[in-house]
C-alpha cells in the first residue's frame, strides 16, 4: 500500500529523517507517534506530496486516493450538509456534468457510475456522519459560517470521512471533539475498511483503533505490531535488553582491559595480552542507550482552606442579554475535589467554568466562596492572547508584576520545563506543547486553591500528558477538568458531573459506565459491562464543628498524637506505593494494574493532606488551650 525507503529530510539545520524507512499494507490502521517536534506532521506532508524529501522514495500502490482534513474548514453560506457532500469530488463533478450534458451515451455512463458509487444514498450517509459528530438535523441545514472554528473543523473532518479515501490521514482528529463525538469517531474508525494513518496523542484512541504503531525514534521510522500499550511495553523491553547488553559488553571490556594493563609488559603474557586487545577492538565502543528526556512539571502548592471552598445554591446563569444557559445548580466544591465535566460541546461546560471562576455573575441564586479563594484558569483559547514577539520570561514577569525578582520568575517557568534558553525564546517559535505549558505556568502562578482546566492536553505529547497526570494527582487544591481525553479522566477524576438539559448533575458511576450509557442511548451496540464498577454516593456535607467553651488539653493532645500516627502510617504506605510505581515491572504488566496504583497513590496523597491538616488544627488548638 505504502512504502517509504531511505527517506532523508532536513528542516533548516535540524535533521528530522535520516535514511528512514517503513511500509504499510492495505487495510492497516497505523498510529504515528513520537515526541513533539520529531517530525510527525512533516511526514504526513511528505506522503501527500505537499513538500519534497531531500532524498529517498515514497511509493503508493496504484492510483491511491488520499484523504486528509483541510487546514481551512468550510465557511460562508454553504450548508453543513452540502459542504460534506461536496467533499466527494467525483460525485459532485458527475452530478454537475449530468445537468449540462447533451450526449445520451455520456449521460448513460454518468448514471452508471453514480449508481456504482451509491450516489443516491450519499445524503443519508453524510447526515449519519454529521450526526455522529454532534450535528442534529437543524444544525446540518445551517450555513457553515454561523459556527465557530472548532465546529467548522468537525465539518471538515466529516467531509474527509465521507469521501471514503483509500488512505485516510488524520492529524490529531480529537482536538475539537467532546467525549460523545470521540466515542462515535472511535467506532467509525474501527469499522473503516481502508488504510488509516493517524497522528494522535490520545492513548485510548490509539489503543482502540490502531493495529500497528510507527515510532519516530532518532530520525528513523520503527514499526511495531499491535496497539499503543503493546508498543510501549515492547519498546521498554527492547530498551532494557539493549541496556543490559551494553552493560555486559562494558563489563567484558573492563575485564579484558584490566588483563592487558597488567600483563602487556610481561614477555610471557604478551601474546595473550595482544589477543585480548584484538577482542576488545571487535567488541566495538560502548554505545549508551538513548533515553528521551522527559519534561516534568508541577503546580505550586496553595495554603489549605476549610471546605467547602465554593457552594452554588439554586443558581441560574446565562450571558448578558441572552437566555439562561444553566438552571437550578445546587453544588459544592471541596479543597480535595477532582471533578471532570462531561457533556456535548454547546451544553454549557464553558459557561459553568466561567461561573465558578467568577467571570459570570449568577442571574438567580447565590454563589458563596471562601474569601481567600484563589482560582487558576487554563484554556487553549488563551493562546490567542499571547504576544508572539515576547518571550516566556517576559509573559511571566508581566503576570507576576513589577519588581518580581528574576529567580522567582524563572522558578515558576522551571516548574513547567522551561530552561533558561527556552524561556528566552520568542513565543512565536515555540511548539504547540511549549505554548500549552506556558499557559499552564501562567494559570498557576498565584498557587491557586481551585484549578480550572479546559482541554489541557491539546498539543501535549504522551510524556507531557503523563507529567500532567502526575501534576494533577500531586496538586493539593481542587481541580475541575474539561477534557475529551478519557485516559486523563480515568487517571485523575474521582467525580463526574454531566452538563446536559440546562443543568449540571453528578453522575453516579465512572467514565466507562458513562460511555456505556451513551452507547445504549445511541443504540449503536449492546451495553458493555463497565470496568471497575463502583458505587459512588454524593458527598455529604461535613458535620458542624463542636466548639467547646473551655477546651481541655487532654483530648487535644490525644487528637494530636492520633494525627501524628496517621501521618506516619500514610507516609510509609505512600513510600511503598512509590517504590512499586518506580519498578519497571509494574509498567510492563497490565495497564489497568498501573492505573489502579496511580489512583491508590492519589487516595493516599489526599488522606495524607487531610491528616496533616488535622495535625495542624490540633496543634493550634493545643497551643491556644
Amino acid at each position: 500500500m505504502l512504502h517509504i525507503s531511505d527517506l532523508s529530510f532536513r528542516h533548516g539545520e535540524r535533521v528530522l529523517f535520516d535514511r528512514a524507512g517503513t511500509a504499510f499494507s492495505d487495510g492497516w490502521k497505523v498510529g504515528l507517534v513520537g515526541r513533539n517536534g520529531a517530525g510527525k506532521s512533516t511526514l504526513l506532508k511528505l506522503i501527500q506530496g505537499q513538500i519534497e524529501a531531500d532524498s529517498g522514495t515514497i511509493n503508493l500502490m496504484g492510483r491511491t486516493k488520499i484523504g486528509s482534513v483541510p487546514q481551512d474548514p468550510p465557511g460562508g453560506d454553504i450548508t453543513v450538509l452540502d459542504a460534506v457532500l461536496a467533499a466527494d469530488v467525483e460525485r459532485t463533478a458527475l452530478l454537475a456534468e449530468a445537468e449540462t450534458s447533451q450526449d445520451g451515451v455520456r449521460l448513460a455512463e454518468i448514471h452508471m457510475r453514480l449508481e456504482e458509487i451509491n450516489a443516491a444514498s450519499a445524503p443519508s450517509r453524510a447526515a449519519s456522519i454529521l450526526n455522529g459528530l454532534g450535528f442534529d438535523n437543524d444544525r446540518q441545514s445551517r450555513p457553515c459560517g454561523e459556527f465557530s472554528g472548532g465546529w467548522r473543523m468537525r465539518v471538515a473532518l466529516a467531509g474527509t470521512l465521507f469521501s471514503d479515501p483509500d488512505l485516510l490521514i488524520l492529524d490529531e482528529p480529537s482536538n475539537h471533539l467532546d467525549i460523545e463525538a470521540m466515542l462515535w469517531l472511535t467506532d467509525h474508525l474501527q469499522k473503516f475498511r481502508n488504510t488509516l494513518l493517524m497522528v494522535s496523542h490520545d492513548r485510548d484512541l490509539l489503543n482502540d483503533v490502531c493495529d500497528h504503531i510507527v515510532h519516530i525514534d532518532n530520525e528513523k521510522l520503527v514499526s511495531y505490531t499491535g496497539n499503543y500499550d503493546f508498543f510501549e511495553r515492547t519498546r521498554a523491553e527492547r530498551m532494557a535488553n539493549d541496556a543490559a547488553q551494553q552493560a555486559r559488553i562494558a563489563a567484558q571490556r573492563k575485564h579484558m582491559q584490566a588483563f592487558v594493563d597488567r600483563f602487556k609488559a610481561k614477555a610471557t603474557k604478551a601474546r595473550q595480552a595482544q589477543s585480548r586487545m584484538k577482542m576488545i577492538e571487535k567488541l566495538g565502543p560502548v554505545v549508551s542507550v538513548p533515553i528521551d528526556e522527559k519534561i516534568t512539571f508541577n503546580f505550586p502548592s496553595p495554603d489549605l482552606l476549610a471546605s467547602p471552598i465554593e457552594t452554588l445554591d439554586q443558581v441560574s446563569v446565562g450571558y448578558p442579554n441572552g437566555p439562561l444557559v444553566l438552571r437550578g445548580l445546587d453544588l459544592r466544591l471541596d479543597m480535595e475535589d477532582r471533578i471532570a465535566l462531561l457533556g456535548q460541546n454547546g451544553n454549557g461546560k464553558s459557561t459553568f467554568i466561567r461561573l465558578i471562576s467568577q467571570k459570570l455573575e449568577p442571574r438567580e441564586g447565590k454563589v458563596k466562596k471562601t474569601p481567600k479563594l484563589r482560582v487558576g484558569y487554563f484554556s487553549q483559547d488563551q493562546e490567542e492572547s499571547l504576544d508572539f514577539e515576547a518571550t516566556p520570561y517576559d509573559h511571566m514577569a508581566l503576570a507576576l508584576g513589577p519588581g518580581t525578582p528574576e529567580p522567582k520568575v524563572r522558578a515558576q517557568l522551571g516548574r513547567f520545563g522551561f530552561s533558561r534558553d527556552r524561556a528566552n525564546l520568542k513565543v512565536g517559535v515555540l511548539s504547540g506543547g511549549e505554548k500549552t505549558r506556558l499557559l499552564l505556568a501562567l494559570a498557576t502562578r498565584t498557587a491557586p486553591h481551585l484549578l480550572l482546566l479546559d482541554e489541557p492536553t491539546n498539543h501535549l505529547d504522551m510524556d507531557a500528558r503523563d507529567s500532567l497526570i502526575e501534576a494533577i494527582n500531586d496538586f493539593e487544591g481542587a481541580v475541575v477538568l474539561v477534557s475529551h481525553d478519557t485516559h486523563l479522566v480515568k487517571m485523575v477524576a474521582d467525580q463526574l458531573w454531566v452538563v446536559a438539559g440546562g443543568t449540571v448533575k453528578p453522575f453516579e458511576g465512572d467514565i466507562d459506565e458513562y460511555q456505556a450509557k451513551l452507547l445504549r442511548e445511541r443504540g449503536n451496540r449492546p451495553a458493555k459491562e463497565a470496568k471497575g464498577k463502583k458505587d459512588k454516593k454524593q458527598k455529604a456535607p461535613p458535620p458542624a464543628p463542636v466548639v467547646a467553651e473551655k477546651p481541655r488539653r487532654g483530648p487535644l493532645k490525644r487528637a494530636l498524637e492520633e494525627a501524628e500516627k496517621a501521618i506516619a502510617r500514610l507516609t510509609k504506605e505512600r513510600a511503598a506505593l512509590e517504590a512499586k510505581l518506580a519498578d519497571p515491572a509494574t509498567w510492563s504488566g497490565p495497564p489497568a494494574a498501573a492505573a489502579e496504583l496511580q489512583k491508590e497513590k492519589l487516595r493516599l496523597e489526599r488522606e495524607l493532606a487531610h491528616a496533616e491538616h488535622e495535625w495542624l488544627t490540633a496543634q493550634e488548638a493545643l497551643e491556644a488551650a
